[in-house]
Protein backbone atom coordinates (compact mmCIF):
# COMPACT_ATOMS: atom_id res chain seq x y z
CA UNK A 1 0.00 0.00 0.00
CA UNK A 2 1.25 3.79 -1.00
CA UNK A 3 -0.05 7.24 0.05
CA UNK A 4 -2.31 7.13 -2.90
CA UNK A 5 -4.23 4.69 -1.02
CA UNK A 6 -5.03 7.20 1.79
CA UNK A 7 -7.74 8.47 -0.33
CA UNK A 8 -10.03 5.84 1.27
CA UNK A 9 -8.57 7.03 4.73
CA UNK A 10 -7.67 11.10 4.07
CA UNK A 11 -8.82 12.89 7.14
CA UNK A 12 -12.15 14.63 6.49
CA UNK A 13 -12.26 18.87 7.97
CA UNK A 14 -15.52 18.26 9.07
CA UNK A 15 -15.01 14.98 10.83
CA UNK A 16 -11.72 16.82 12.66
CA UNK A 17 -13.75 19.83 13.58
CA UNK A 18 -15.97 17.72 15.83
CA UNK A 19 -13.48 16.24 17.44
CA UNK A 20 -12.29 19.83 18.67
CA UNK A 21 -15.15 20.12 20.54
CA UNK A 22 -15.48 16.29 21.65
CA UNK A 23 -12.82 15.11 23.81
CA UNK A 24 -11.23 11.84 23.08
CA UNK A 25 -11.90 8.92 25.06
CA UNK A 26 -9.81 8.94 28.13
CA UNK A 27 -10.24 7.47 30.90
CA UNK A 28 -10.38 3.83 32.89
CA UNK A 29 -12.58 2.81 30.90
CA UNK A 30 -11.73 3.87 27.19
CA UNK A 31 -9.51 1.70 25.31
CA UNK A 32 -5.73 2.64 24.93
CA UNK A 33 -5.32 0.70 22.00
CA UNK A 34 -7.75 -0.92 19.08
CA UNK A 35 -8.76 -4.81 19.78
CA UNK A 36 -5.83 -6.72 17.74
CA UNK A 37 -3.86 -3.54 17.35
CA UNK A 38 -0.60 -6.32 16.73
CA UNK A 39 -2.42 -7.79 14.08
CA UNK A 40 -3.68 -4.69 12.14
CA UNK A 41 -0.39 -3.29 12.08
CA UNK A 42 1.82 -6.51 11.22
CA UNK A 43 -1.21 -6.97 7.76
CA UNK A 44 -1.32 -2.43 7.58
CA UNK A 45 1.15 -2.45 5.14
CA UNK A 46 -0.52 -4.50 1.95
CA UNK A 47 -3.91 -3.90 3.74
CA UNK A 48 -5.54 -0.58 3.74
CA UNK A 49 -8.71 -2.11 5.24
CA UNK A 50 -6.38 -2.82 8.29
CA UNK A 51 -4.80 0.74 8.00
CA UNK A 52 -8.22 2.16 8.31
CA UNK A 53 -8.87 0.37 11.51
CA UNK A 54 -6.20 2.17 13.64
CA UNK A 55 -6.88 5.60 11.73
CA UNK A 56 -10.22 5.53 12.85
CA UNK A 57 -9.22 4.49 16.25
CA UNK A 58 -6.24 7.23 16.58
CA UNK A 59 -7.85 9.53 14.55
CA UNK A 60 -9.51 11.70 17.95
CA UNK A 61 -6.80 10.72 19.56
CA UNK A 62 -3.74 12.50 17.78
CA UNK A 63 -6.43 15.41 16.89
CA UNK A 64 -6.93 16.31 20.61
CA UNK A 65 -3.18 16.32 21.17
CA UNK A 66 -2.54 18.71 18.27
CA UNK A 67 -5.25 20.81 18.89
CA UNK A 68 -4.73 20.98 22.68
CA UNK A 69 -0.84 21.87 21.98
CA UNK A 70 -1.52 24.61 19.13
CA UNK A 71 -5.22 25.74 20.20
CA UNK A 72 -5.62 25.71 16.37
CA UNK A 73 -8.41 23.59 14.52
CA UNK A 74 -6.73 24.50 11.54
CA UNK A 75 -2.79 23.66 12.73
CA UNK A 76 -4.49 20.37 14.59
CA UNK A 77 -6.59 19.18 11.09
CA UNK A 78 -3.03 19.79 9.64
CA UNK A 79 -1.01 17.80 11.38
CA UNK A 80 -3.29 15.58 12.06
CA UNK A 81 -3.31 14.78 8.20
CA UNK A 82 0.36 14.78 8.33
CA UNK A 83 0.74 12.46 11.43
CA UNK A 84 -1.28 9.92 9.18
CA UNK A 85 0.34 10.27 6.21
CA UNK A 86 3.66 9.95 7.41
CA UNK A 87 2.79 6.60 9.36
CA UNK A 88 1.39 5.37 5.83
CA UNK A 89 4.58 5.52 3.98
CA UNK A 90 6.60 4.64 6.76
CA UNK A 91 4.10 1.63 8.23
CA UNK A 92 6.33 -1.44 6.79
CA UNK A 93 9.06 0.26 9.08
CA UNK A 94 7.58 0.27 12.02
CA UNK A 95 8.76 -1.57 14.99
CA UNK A 96 6.93 -2.00 18.82
CA UNK A 97 10.72 -1.69 19.92
CA UNK A 98 10.11 1.94 20.70
CA UNK A 99 6.66 1.34 22.30
CA UNK A 100 3.48 0.19 20.99
CA UNK A 101 2.19 1.80 17.01
CA UNK A 102 0.04 4.46 19.09
CA UNK A 103 3.62 5.83 20.77
CA UNK A 104 4.85 5.96 17.55
CA UNK A 105 1.93 7.95 16.10
CA UNK A 106 2.22 10.16 19.30
CA UNK A 107 6.09 10.71 18.26
CA UNK A 108 5.34 11.38 14.72
CA UNK A 109 2.43 14.25 15.99
CA UNK A 110 4.84 15.93 18.46
CA UNK A 111 7.88 16.04 15.58
CA UNK A 112 4.81 17.41 12.92
CA UNK A 113 4.24 20.57 15.69
CA UNK A 114 7.66 21.00 16.12
CA UNK A 115 7.78 21.43 12.80
CA UNK A 116 5.22 23.32 12.67
CA UNK A 117 5.81 25.83 15.34
CA UNK A 118 9.83 26.37 13.19
CA UNK A 119 8.28 26.78 10.08
CA UNK A 120 5.16 29.73 11.87
CA UNK A 121 8.14 31.49 13.96
CA UNK A 122 6.77 29.44 17.09
CA UNK A 123 3.55 32.05 16.42
CA UNK A 124 0.78 30.72 19.14
CA UNK A 125 -3.22 32.04 18.59
CA UNK A 126 -5.29 33.21 21.23
CA UNK A 127 -6.96 30.28 21.93
CA UNK A 128 -3.37 28.15 22.46
CA UNK A 129 -3.80 30.50 25.58
CA UNK A 130 -6.44 27.54 26.77
CA UNK A 131 -4.60 24.70 26.07
CA UNK A 132 -1.70 25.69 28.47
CA UNK A 133 -4.25 24.84 31.79
CA UNK A 134 -3.54 21.12 30.90
CA UNK A 135 -0.13 21.48 31.68
CA UNK A 136 -1.41 21.57 35.36
CA UNK A 137 -4.06 20.05 36.03
CA UNK A 138 -3.04 18.67 39.81
CA UNK A 139 0.46 20.07 40.61
CA UNK A 140 2.54 17.47 42.77
CA UNK A 141 6.07 18.78 42.26
CA UNK A 142 7.62 22.29 43.23
CA UNK A 143 8.09 22.67 39.38
CA UNK A 144 4.12 22.04 38.35
CA UNK A 145 2.93 24.64 41.42
CA UNK A 146 5.22 27.31 39.92
CA UNK A 147 2.88 27.23 36.77
CA UNK A 148 0.32 28.45 38.58
CA UNK A 149 1.80 31.56 39.64
CA UNK A 150 2.33 32.73 35.72
CA UNK A 151 0.00 34.15 33.32
CA UNK A 152 -0.96 30.88 30.52
CA UNK A 153 0.21 33.10 27.30
CA UNK A 154 3.33 33.34 28.79
CA UNK A 155 3.54 30.11 30.04
CA UNK A 156 2.80 28.76 26.35
CA UNK A 157 5.19 31.31 25.43
CA UNK A 158 7.76 29.81 27.16
CA UNK A 159 7.10 26.62 26.26
CA UNK A 160 7.91 27.52 22.91
CA UNK A 161 11.50 28.76 24.12
CA UNK A 162 12.92 25.45 25.63
CA UNK A 163 14.45 22.86 23.63
CA UNK A 164 12.12 20.45 21.83
CA UNK A 165 12.71 17.14 23.66
CA UNK A 166 11.38 18.83 26.48
CA UNK A 167 8.48 20.39 24.78
CA UNK A 168 7.54 16.76 23.51
CA UNK A 169 8.50 15.66 27.48
CA UNK A 170 5.87 17.98 28.36
CA UNK A 171 3.34 18.08 25.57
CA UNK A 172 2.88 14.16 25.84
CA UNK A 173 2.65 13.93 29.49
CA UNK A 174 0.09 17.08 30.24
CA UNK A 175 -1.56 17.77 26.26
CA UNK A 176 -1.67 14.54 25.37
CA UNK A 177 -2.83 13.21 28.55
CA UNK A 178 -1.23 10.18 28.77
CA UNK A 179 0.55 8.80 31.76
CA UNK A 180 4.18 8.30 32.83
CA UNK A 181 4.39 4.81 31.30
CA UNK A 182 2.54 5.91 28.19
CA UNK A 183 4.56 9.36 27.56
CA UNK A 184 7.94 7.38 27.78
CA UNK A 185 6.81 4.76 25.34
CA UNK A 186 6.00 7.62 22.61
CA UNK A 187 9.43 9.39 23.25
CA UNK A 188 10.95 6.15 23.00
CA UNK A 189 12.59 6.15 26.72
CA UNK A 190 12.34 4.29 29.90
CA UNK A 191 9.95 5.53 32.49
CA UNK A 192 12.64 6.11 35.05
CA UNK A 193 14.27 8.34 32.10
CA UNK A 194 11.01 10.10 30.93
CA UNK A 195 11.03 11.10 34.97
CA UNK A 196 14.34 12.84 34.94
CA UNK A 197 13.80 14.38 31.03
CA UNK A 198 10.40 15.35 32.65
CA UNK A 199 11.61 17.05 35.80
CA UNK A 200 14.42 18.70 34.05
CA UNK A 201 11.87 19.94 31.13
CA UNK A 202 9.54 21.76 33.69
CA UNK A 203 12.66 23.12 35.58
CA UNK A 204 13.60 25.12 32.18
CA UNK A 205 10.46 26.05 31.95
CA UNK A 206 10.56 27.80 34.95
CA UNK A 207 13.44 29.11 34.01
CA UNK A 208 12.29 30.40 30.87
CA UNK A 209 9.60 32.00 32.85
CA UNK A 210 11.62 33.82 35.63
CA UNK A 211 13.90 34.86 33.03
CA UNK A 212 10.93 36.38 31.37
CA UNK A 213 9.84 38.31 34.46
Amino acid sequence: MDSSDMQGVTTPPAELARTSARPAPSGAGAPSRPAGEDDLVRRAPNDADAFTELYRFYLPRIHAFAYRRSGSTEVAEDVTAATFERALRNISRFSPRGGGFGAWLYRIAANQLNDHHRRSGRERSDRGQRAIAMLNPSPTAPEEEVLADYDRARVLAALSRIPPRYQRAISLRYLADLDNESAAEAMGISRSTMAVVLHRALRALRRELESAA
